[in-house]
């Protein structure tokens, strides 16, 4: 039975993670597996690795051929170091201890490559924080100036428009003086006087002397006078 080292997949879309397993090479992808070694998180930056050293290295040397990617895994984490090293003391090229020694070495090194790539990335980290809080800062303050420009031109607007309304305050008292004195005095002048003029006074003359005069001489003359004479005649 042909056995395989790889990856299966899990997690949910965009944040997934992966089982270290040791499966049939005929096997799908997400299907059984023989034995679960390690996991591995891409999503930190060093990724996560853990990993089952011992059976990793067991199952290397029963014959198990790792993928890609978990060849790398295995190699970044030694594995595959301490594989090469065993398979040379079991062919006299050097003893067991100084195989040890060789891989305890490589580990140091290998260790203190893994903690100045952290620390690089810890001063990255802070370095765009840094950028970040300075251009934040930076914009505040323009926008701070914006908002004082803003402020500055609705005073100087509102200071405009405040003396406009004065002038034209000015304007509407210097129009309003003269109609006053337009309207007023030829309206007492041309209405209230001839009216009384016409309506009263030729009422007055037209009416009452003509009825006297016609009505009380004629009677007086032509009735009384002539009866007189004619009794005078008679007698």
């Amino acid at each position: 039975m042909a056995t395989r080292i790889r990856l299966s997949r899990q997690g949910r879309k965009k944040q997934a993670f992966f089982h270290i397993i040791v499966a049939d090479q005929k096997s799908p992808r997400d299907g059984k597996f023989i034995e679960k070694i390690g996991t591995y998180d891409p999503n930190v930056n060093p990724a996560k690795i853990e990993l089952n050293f011992d059976s990793a290295l067991n199952w290397l040397l029963k014959g198990a051929q790792p993928t890609n990617t978990a060849r790398a895994i295995l190699s970044y984490k030694g594995v595959l170091m301490k594989k090469h090293l065993i398979i040379g003391a079991k062919k006299g090229a050097f003893t067991e201890e100084e195989a040890e020694k060789r891989f305890e070495d490589w580990l140091k090194e290998k260790e203190n490559k893994i903690k100045e790539k952290e620390n690089l990335l810890e001063q990255k980290e802070k370095e765009t924080i840094k950028e970040k809080t300075a251009t934040e800062i930076e914009k505040n303050k323009e926008r701070a100036k914006a908002i004082e420009a803003k402020k500055s031109e609705q005073s100087k607007s509102s200071e405009l428009n405040n003396k406009e309304d004065i002038k034209e305050e000015h304007k509407e008292d210097a129009k309003e003086e003269p109609k006053e004195e337009t309207k007023e005095e030829p309206k007492e002048e041309v209405k209230e006087e001839p009216k009384e003029e016409t309506k009263e006074e030729p009422k007055e003359e037209t009416k009452e002397e003509p009825k006297e005069e016609t009505k009380e001489e004629p009677k007086e003359e032509t009735k009384e006078e002539p009866k007189e004479e004619t009794n005078k005649k008679d007698k």
